[in-house]
């Protein structure tokens, strides 16, 4: 099958380098010279594990191109995937401007007729948008379908090749039998192919990221309670976890949900419901939540330090807002950082993935270390932000040698106390005892 993916971002790099791989020919355009000039000779701009060699190989064997003509792109099509940017406006709202713009473009250039597959996350209520630009200039029928993405950053290829499930929003019996052939390949396993109108298709995707910011939220005020009552947050979130009308996952308490995806879509959706004259005070009060989780890493470091933090040196672990990404989008340590520099104290961070997009983000304000040892030299205490797999089994005799004090903040709650108590730890992390 002929599939164009418009946008090569993080979304749309994925999805066409994974069509590819079960023998598409699929085209991926975007008007970003340079991007589409690193992607031709296998320069990923992006930090996903496993997606380099999909694209390499993709390439090589010429069932994946790269280009700026998305004209062409479009009138190559049998199906085109939509998988721009839809940022925040100052309000809240997802803004649709380079969604519409894609929209046009596929009314001018369109050739045949083919499915149009919004990929990017839209407000509900979108298709018909997309559908009124697109019949604007169109001249061959087309076929609307809302495919809202499900990728885990750090694990998105697995994600798309294995999906839990695949949700198709159709309105037209053509759009579900070629999506259904699309997809094929990916839920031979038995996992569903959910059928349903556009804008459920829509909903689902803001319903389930509420619902997963809201766990985070949910399970950091606890782990914040216990602090207080003297309850451990692990025996909590094993003992709720255990209840299978509850589950184990998003359970684990940290310093707050960052990335492109939750805050972002929760803004979307508390603004969305405003707009429709439904309150969501449980999304409001998750975002609430949130917002005051990424403080709580710095009212960490200031109860181990009585308060005073000014002439500090603290080595930080971590920039990414979570594992197994470069992405720093509304990352918890950019929270703490500035809250430390505000309060005088200097920083040295580390991050396996992330440095790069650190520097042009907050240039000369911090250090940086090229490996999480060095970054400890000189400071005063090691505060871990994100939960990267390097950092879970240190050599801790090398950390408390190397660290003027043996103060560990834990934002990621990796360390057991026990072990940090007997070495003579100073340990703080969320929802636990101190050591």
């Amino acid at each position: 099958m002929n599939i164009s993916v418009v946008g090569t971002g993080y979304v749309g790099l994925v999805v066409g380098a994974c069509l590819a791989e079960t023998g598409n020919n699929v085209c991926c355009a975007d008007i970003d010279k340079h991007k589409i000039k690193r992607l031709q000779k296998n320069e990923i701009p992006i930090y996903e594990p496993g997606l380099e060699p999909l694209v390499e190989r993709n390439q090589k064997e010429g069932r994946l191109t790269f280009t700026t003509d998305v004209g062409n792109a479009v009138a190559s099509a049998e199906v085109l995937f939509i998988a721009v940017g839809t940022p925040p406006g100052e309000d809240g709202s997802a803004d649709l401007k380079y969604v519409l713009q894609v929209a046009s473009l596929v009314g001018r250039f369109m050739a045949r007729e083919m499915v149009v597959v919004t990929k990017s996350t839209v407000p509900i209520g979108s298709a018909a948008k997309v559908a009124a630009e697109i019949a604007k200039e169109a001249k061959f029928p087309f076929h609307l379908c809302s495919n809202p993405e499900f990728l885990k950053e750090g694990d998105a290829v697995q994600d798309f090749m294995r999906p839990d499930r695949v949700v198709l929003g159709v309105e037209s019996t053509h759009a579900r039998k070629v999506m259904n052939d699309v997809y094929a390949p990916f839920v031979r396993t038995g996992k569903p192919i959910l059928i349903m109108d556009i804008a459920s298709a829509e909903m689902t995707k803001y319903a389930a990221n509420g619902m997963l910011a809201t766990r985070i939220s949910f399970m950091n005020e606890i782990a914040n309670l216990c602090d207080k009552v003297g309850a451990n947050v692990d025996f909590v979130r094993k003992g709720i976890g255990s209840d299978s009308r509850i589950g184990q996952s998003f359970l684990f308490p940290g310093p707050g949900y960052g990335g492109s995806c939750f805050p972002k879509d929760v803004k979307a959706l508390v603004k969305l419901a405003a707009d429709r004259g439904v309150p969501l005070e449980v999304l409001k009060a998750v975002e609430a939540a949130n917002d005051r989780q990424k403080r709580i890493v710095v009212e960490k470091i200031r109860s181990a330090f009585g308060g005073e933090l000014k002439g500090l040196r603290i080595a930080l672990w971590g920039l990414a807002f979570k594992a197994g990404t470069d992405d720093m989008r509304e990352a918890p340590s950019l929270t703490v950082i500035d809250a430390l520099l505000d309060e005088g104290v200097t920083i040295c961070a580390h991050d396996p993935a992330a440095l790069d997009h650190a520097r042009a983000l907050l240039g000369n304000r911090i250090d940086y270390a090229e490996t999480n040892y060095e970054a400890l030299e000189g400071a005063d205490a090691l505060v871990v932000v994100t939960d990267w797999n390097e950092y879970r089994h240190p050599d801790f005799e090398r950390v408390k040698r190397t660290l003027k004090q043996p103060v560990i903040v834990d934002g990621r709650n990796l360390y057991d106390v026990e072990k940090m108590r007997e070495l003579g730890v100073r340990y703080h992390s969320i929802g636990r005892p101190s050591a």
